[in-house]
């Protein structure tokens, strides 16, 4: 079975963006950048919800455009959305109802793990539902006070078995864990 992996950068305070959706504070420069640009030819699909992906939209990707495609263009995206408006293709398919069902569907069928790169409110009911396997969380040194947070408005409660870390000289944190539902 494929593993889910919510691979994402985030604050101290648990915000993978600011409300806007923008990330100008997270250190953009170093290793940590290298290893994460690395990272995604690991996965075999991604899952975005619909700001996600709009967000590529302010660097040049237009809707039906696959993310990510120049460092890892076997990936195939999956974009849930009940409002976008564009046609599904061979890299990018539009998953507009039954989301959860579709993703368990998607975990038992054959090749990489897949990347959920996010929101917050899909990673919130991926763990709400039990999907997500593991957390690779890019803690940024950064206090942002509001924004979107890492689980939207999930509250479930589950533990964490960390599997690995590693410290980069910007002070950014790369922490692996297992979720123990």
């Amino acid at each position: 079975m494929r593993k889910i992996i919510y691979h994402v950068a985030t604050t101290l305070d648990h915000y993978i963006a600011r409300a806007d959706g923008s990330f100008d504070d997270f250190p953009g420069e170093g290793e940590h950048v290298t290893d994460f640009l690395d990272s995604i030819r690991y996965y075999g699909a991604i899952l975005m919800g619909r700001n996600t992906y709009e967000v590529g939209y302010k660097y040049g990707l237009k809707p039906g455009d696959p993310a990510y495609n120049d460092f890892n263009p076997y990936m195939k995206n999956y974009f849930f959305s009940k409002t976008a408006q564009f046609k599904s293709n061979d890299r990018v398919e539009l998953v507009k109802q039954n989301e959860m069902e579709f993703i368990r569907n998607l975990k038992t069928e054959n090749g990489k793990d897949i990347w959920l790169c996010g929101g917050g409110a899909l990673a919130g009911s991926l763990l709400e539902n039990e999907l997500i396997d593991e957390l690779l969380i890019k803690l940024n040194p950064v206090v942002l006070g509001d924004g979107i947070p890492l689980f939207g408005g999930c509250r479930k409660k589950v533990g964490l078995t960390l599997l690995d870390s590693k410290a980069y000289d910007s002070g950014v944190l790369l922490l692996r864990y297992r979720i123990n539902y």
